[in-house]
């Protein structure tokens, strides 16, 4: 049986990392003087691990159920595979924007990976109020090297149709279905908000012109095999490393478990989302300036994303009827896409399970209109995500709502 493997503890970790010779380079399992216990919370274990000479490592094992949740809520740990194997392909396109895999132990679900210990993760620096440049960008690169890389464009007609095959994860696509695209407009019983915001979520899930589009978004999600997408790809999915306080020298993308072949536009929208939410989270604790900012990231990601595609374009495998004029219809799509995608996102942040600690921290006081914004914002892109707006135009109008919605 696949929950019928031993999970990791304190107590056997040294045992573990004696056990197998992958290990013996990277570090010393019998003078270990550092152990943490930092699981995301939602799902897996997570350990670091230092000897004394400072070198560290990651291990990370899929537990058979949601932690979040417990045993109430099986989950195959093979997830553990598809986020190994992920990670290491798109290792081949964005060498630098993604950790180091040194094993993957199909038998216990255990990810042993490049110790990030001093990097943070982005979402807690922009809870903090903190405001690192040189983020939003490499993200957007990383989308775009990773989608072409995997595409028809980058693998040609054979390769993409049998990597999509190896690729299929329908139990983590299944909790995205559910969780972004079904669950916020149809209560099954997870859904939850203050109860001052429960008329917003109503008006949300009454809503026949967005329940439409993410009829639309959704098909699309489950249909359409674009590229290996990281699939849940956010501020609390990216690390960073800041010397300078300023500027990020070093981002990295983890955690893509729920990756499979599907639209290319889904990350990116993740990814605007989480800047909106992050937004709506500096107003409502009065920093202005930072909500602007936080607000301008999308531009960022997107500008570097077209930019980096349109880069690798002429090494297209088929260049016959995969003409430029093709490419300027994708780009059009993916923009709409993206758009209609960070909607859908922001409202299962607000009203569905797994919320963010951006809202979720803030006194209710605040967050009534702080989630109140992020959901008019997310209904308003969503439904206008076809109309030829400037990115400075949309943050505009998100900045508008915003502070229009910001409660004391």
């Amino acid at each position: 049986m696949a929950d019928q493997y031993e999970f990791l503890t304190k107590d056997n970790i040294t045992d573990y990392l004696s056990s197998k010779q992958v290990f013996a380079e990277l570090i010393d399992a019998n003078n270990l003087v550092e152990f943490k216990e930092v699981g995301d919370g939602n799902l897996n274990l997570v350990f670091i691990m230092k000897d004394s000479s400072g070198r560290g490592i990651v291990l990370k094992q899929a537990l058979p159920y949601v932690r979040l949740v417990g045993p109430d809520w099986p989950m195959t740990p093979s997830r553990a595979r598809i986020e190994s194997e992920t990670t290491i392909i798109h290792s081949r396109f964005a060498k630098d924007l993604v950790p180091e895999i040194y094993d993957y132990d199909p038998d216990r679900f255990i990810i042993a990976m490049e110790d990030l210990s001093d990097h943070v993760v982005w979402r807690g620096a922009l809870n903090s109020g903190l405001r690192f440049d040189g983020v939003a960008g490499p993200l957007g690169k990383y989308v775009a090297k990773t989608a072409f890389g995997t595409s028809i464009f980058g693998l040609g007609q054979e390769q993409h149709k049998l990597e999509a095959a190896r690729a299929i994860n329908p139990g983590l696509c299944l909790i995205t279905e559910d969780l972004v695209f079904t669950e916020p407009y149809f209560e099954n019983g997870r859904n939850s908000v203050l109860p001052s915001n429960e008329k917003d979520a109503q008006e949300l899930a009454n809503d026949k012109e967005m329940v439409n589009e993410i009829g639309l978004l959704k098909y699309k999600f489950m249909t359409a095999a674009e590229s290996l997408i990281h699939g849940d790809l956010h501020t609390g999915s990216a690390m960073i490393k800041c010397e300078d306080k300023k500027e990020a020298v070093s981002v990295k993308a983890i955690d893509s478990e729920f990756s499979f072949y599907g639209p290319i536009g889904f990350d990116l929208g993740a990814l605007v989302a989480n800047y909106t939410i992050a937004a709506a989270r500096a107003c409502a604790l009065g920093n202005i300036e930072q909500m602007h900012w936080a607000l301008s990231l999308g531009e960022q990601t997107w500008v570097e994303f077209e930019k980096e595609f349109r880069k690798l374009w002429p090494s297209r495998v088929d260049k016959r009827v995969f003409t430029d004029q093709l490419l300027e219809e994708l780009i059009k799509t993916w923009r709409a896409d993206t758009l209609g995608y960070a909607g859908a996102k922001m409202a299962r942040r607000i009203v569905g399970l797994a919320k963010t600690s951006d809202i979720e921290t803030l006194e209710p006081n605040v967050r009534e209109g702080a989630a109140r914004a992020v959901l008019q914002i997310a209904r308003k892109t969503t439904k206008e995500r076809n109309q030829a707006k400037s990115w400075a135009a949309l943050a505009k109008e998100a900045a508008e709502i915003i502070q229009k919605t910001a409660t004391k």
